[in-house]
């Protein structure tokens, strides 16, 4: 089967089952369907021209994002400190559970994430 990750996300499920799920409504869906999200984690793919408008954080597991092509500062606050990792053509960077995150965009960019999301939390800019 073949995907387009910018229009088909990925759920790896806790009992190794991955099942394709449309990225059209996914993050609007009533919390009762996302529910059966909750577990094991979500792939996902995202172009940004902009800087994040949001910090986001995850509650239930660490996230692995991966720069897939452009520039960008990732911020990750720590400790009470800020923390900037800058990645450009291609890079990774695994980010702490519980890590409030959001990101500068040097250049138009393509970003992989592999994310635990039950409980995710969001926060302004």
């Amino acid at each position: 089967m073949t995907l387009d990750p910018q229009s088909t996300y990925v759920h790896l499920g806790e009992d190794g089952a991955a099942t394709p799920l449309s990225a059209a409504g996914f993050w609007d869906m009533p919390a009762a369907d996302a529910a059966r999200f909750g577990g094991g984690w979500t792939i996902t793919e995202f172009t940004f021209s902009d800087d994040w408008s949001n910090w986001e954080r995850h509650p239930a597991g660490d996230e692995f994002v991966y720069l897939l092509a452009g520039a960008a500062d990732l911020w990750l606050e720590q400790n009470g400190a800020l923390r900037i990792v800058a990645l450009q053509g291609s890079g990774a960077v695994l980010v702490p559970r519980g890590t409030w995150h959001t990101a500068r965009i040097k250049a138009p960019s393509r970003m992989l994430f592999v994310t635990r999301g039950e409980g995710t939390e969001h926060r302004p800019d």
